[in-house]
C-alpha cells in the first residue's frame, strides 16, 4: 500500500527500514523524520506522517513480540511510545484552532 505519495514510498518500505533501525538499537525512539532519514527521503508535505506513526507503533510491537523482551519492557516503551504520539497529536491539533489568517 502506498503510504507517502510525495515520495512514492510503500507501507512495505516504511517497515523494513523500521526493522532495520531496531536492529540497531530496539529500545531507540523512532519517528517519522527517523525512517525518513534511514531512507534518505524528505517528508514533503508530511500529510502521511500521522500513518507513518501508526506504522511506526505496529511494526514495534510486533518486533517486541517475536523478540524476547519481557511484558515489562514492551509496555513501558509502549506506553511512552504512545504517550509521545498523543501529545504531538494534541499538538497539531492546538494550532489548528489558533485561526491564523493570512492578510
Amino acid at each position: 500500500m502506498l503510504v507517502c505519495s510525495c515520495n512514492f514510498i510503500t507501507e512495505k518500505e516504511i517497515e523494513d527500514t523500521i526493522i532495520g533501525l531496531l536492529d540497531e538499537d530496539c529500545w531507540q525512539l523512532i519517528v517519522p523524520a527517523k525512517v525518513y532519514h534511514a531512507m534518505e527521503k524528505r517528508g514533503r508535505c508530511c500529510g502521511c506522517f500521522p500513518n507513518v506513526v501508526d506504522i511506526i507503533i505496529r511494526t514495534t510491537e510486533q518486533y517486541h513480540a517475536r523478540r524476547d523482551s519481557t511484558e515489562t519492557e514492551i509496555f513501558d516503551f509502549m506506553t511512552r511510545l504512545k504517550q509521545f504520539h498523543e501529545e504531538n497529536r494534541r499538538a497539531d491539533l492546538e494550532r489548528r484552532r489558533k485561526g491564523h489568517r493570512a492578510a
